[in-house]
């Protein structure tokens, strides 16, 4: 099978910067499931880091803030 990379190269460059992200991050799976299945585990060091915003917001309202601070 013959692929055509320049072809390819320009539909990933014609999708919108978040769709874009998503071909990477697929093609990182496939990279990473073919060098073994190596497993990485989320790092969970980040507990705690929004308790200076304690007193500014209600949990619900850090979890939209956390929304669009990913969106962003």
């Amino acid at each position: 099978m013959s692929t055509d990379w320049s072809m390819l190269e320009r539909k990933i460059r014609e999708l919108p910067p978040d769709l874009q992200r998503e071909v990477e991050a697929f093609v990182d799976n496939l990279t990473n499931r073919r060098e073994g299945g190596k497993h990485r585990f989320a790092k969970q060091d980040w507990g705690g880091a929004l308790s200076h915003l304690r007193d500014q917001y209600t949990s619900l309202e850090l979890q939209k803030k956390a929304l669009e601070w990913r969106e962003g």
